[in-house]
Parts: structure tokens; C-alpha cells; sequence
């Protein structure tokens, strides 16, 4: 049993990773996954206070790729429209156009939420769809390093069990 919680914790952590960048999958949820498989392992050396920490970052990570859109959008100098308009994106390119509506929607619904605000200024609605662009790399970073530092949590955790594993087969 320990094998196959080892081999699933490497598994769903390399989805997780994968999940980063393909908006179909939840990433950080994935590699959290992982790492519950890895402390389900009778040898585990995972802490229950590191999954806690670790559960908090996910939910943190996971609520933050949402709003960051939004945020951003207001940090580039758009109006109430331009936020909404990026929120709204990440939703309807989420369910209508993916996996890359998740990319272009929030960028699309800023410049959309901008120009009904204000359609004399192009630039500006412009200016805050990049700035809805910027929150997508900034919130695909933060998963990306939340998920690699759980692949290396789950790979310190089952390196040696898995080690004698292979030694036993080979």
C-alpha cells in the first residue's frame, strides 16, 4: 500500500505542476492531494501541522488566482467596470472557451468592462487588460511555486521508501 500511495503522491503532484498552466486542472488542489497521499504512508515524516500550513496556502493560492484579475486591473488604473469586467472573464473564458479563455477572458472583460465605462480612452482599457494579463502570470506563479515545493516535500518524504522499493524489484 505504501508503494502505491508513493507512486500517487508523484503522480498527482506532477498533475498538479501540469495544472499550473492547463487551466482544466485544479493544480494546487492536485499536488495538496499529493501530499495527503505521501503522509498517508505508514514511513511518512509529514507533520499533520505542515498539511494544516500547507491546506491554508492552497486555499490562499487558490482564492488569490481568482481575485488577482480584479485587483490588478484596479492597480493599472481601472474603473469598478474594468474590475468587474475582468472578473466576469475568468469565469465565462472558463466555462465557455478552454482551456485559454481562462487566459484571454479576463483580459478581454477588463478591456470590455473599460471601454463601457469609458469608450473614449483606448489606450486606457488597453493599458488595464495588461494589467489583467500581468495578474494571470503573477497568479500562475504563485501556483507554479506552491506546486513545486510540494513536489519537493512529497519526493523528500517517500525518496528512500521508494529507493528500497526499486532496489527490491531490480
Amino acid at each position: 500500500m505504501d508503494v502505491l500511495l508513493a507512486l500517487l503522491a508523484l503522480v498527482l503532484s506532477g498533475l498538479g505542476i501540469v495544472g499550473c498552466i492547463v487551466p482544466v486542472l485544479p493544480g494546487v488542489v492536485l499536488s495538496y492531494a499529493g501530499l495527503l497521499c505521501a503522509w498517508g504512508a505508514s514511513y511518512s515524516q509529514i507533520s499533520g501541522t505542515t498539511l494544516w500550513l500547507w491546506l491554508a496556502l492552497t486555499a490562499a493560492v487558490s482564492v488569490a488566482d481568482y481575485f488577482l484579475p480584479a485587483w490588478m486591473t484596479r492597480r493599472f488604473g481601472g474603473s469598478r467596470a474594468g474590475a468587474i469586467g475582468a472578473t466576469i472573464g475568468v469565469f465565462a473564458g472558463f466555462i465557455f472557451f478552454p482551456p485559454w479563455g481562462i487566459v484571454v477572458g479576463p483580459i478581454a472583460g477588463a478591456i470590455a468592462g473599460e471601454l463601457l465605462h469609458d469608450s473614449s480612452d483606448s489606450a486606457k482599457a488597453v493599458r488595464v487588460g495588461f494589467g489583467s494579463f500581468l495578474a494571470f502570470i503573477v497568479g500562475t506563479g504563485l501556483k507554479l511555486t506552491a506546486c513545486l515545493y510540494m513536489l519537493v516535500l512529497v519526493l523528500a518524504d517517500i525518496w528512500a521508501p521508494l529507493k528500497e522499493w526499486g532496489a527490491t524489484i531490480f
